[in-house]
């Protein structure tokens, strides 16, 4: 039984196009991507089986290119992202793909400094960390922002994921809006 399905998304936009399979009068939909919203597709999934036990969803949370990479490669029926495909991977889509907000949620800069200071950061600061422009806690625009706190002359360390992450591409889409160096 072929039909087209949707559970997914995260933070905006998700995607979804596939297959659901039956075995012994029991659905099971399967998916993958994005990791921020697994604890409350979980907890959905889990509530969704006390209506329907006949239904099981296989969700595997493996960040958001991983669920755009399952989507487009048929292996899943729904991929959950933070962001929306690019029109070059839904070129590639076998199908048409739908994208439908599940979850919002935010991201947020976060830091570990000796004391916990509560800094104020705007938006041209914390491009300027990402582009590397400001490289230590006791810049001149951070001690701006923040006046009467201690900062130490230490070198900021930005991690970052190295994976296809919507939280990544939150943030580059937020830095494209702010900085013009972007």
């Amino acid at each position: 039984m072929r039909m087209r399905q949707f559970v997914g998304g995260l933070c905006g936009l998700t995607f979804i196009t596939g297959a659901v399979t039956t075995a012994s009068a029991q659905l099971t939909i399967n998916g993958a991507g994005a990791t921020f919203p697994y604890p409350i597709y979980s907890k959905w999934f889990d509530e969704y089986t006390k209506v329907d036990p006949s239904v099981r969803f296989n969700y595997q949370s493996i960040g958001s290119g991983g669920g755009q990479k399952q989507i487009l490669a048929q292996t899943v029926d729904f991929g959950a992202s933070d962001g929306p495909m690019s029109d070059e991977n839904l070129a590639k889509a076998p199908g048409k793909i739908l994208h439908i907000p599940t979850v919002a949620g935010a991201d947020v800069v976060a830091y570990n400094l000796a004391g916990s200071p509560a800094l104020k950061l705007d938006a041209d600061t914390i491009a300027g960390i990402f582009l590397g422009n400001i490289k230590k806690w006791n810049d001149a625009k951070i001690t701006a922002l923040n006046p009467g706190v201690s900062l130490p002359d230490q070198e900021i360390i930005v991690v970052h994921r190295s994976d296809g992450s919507g939280t990544t591409y939150i943030w580059s889409d937020y830095f494209s809006k702010v900085s013009p160096d972007w």
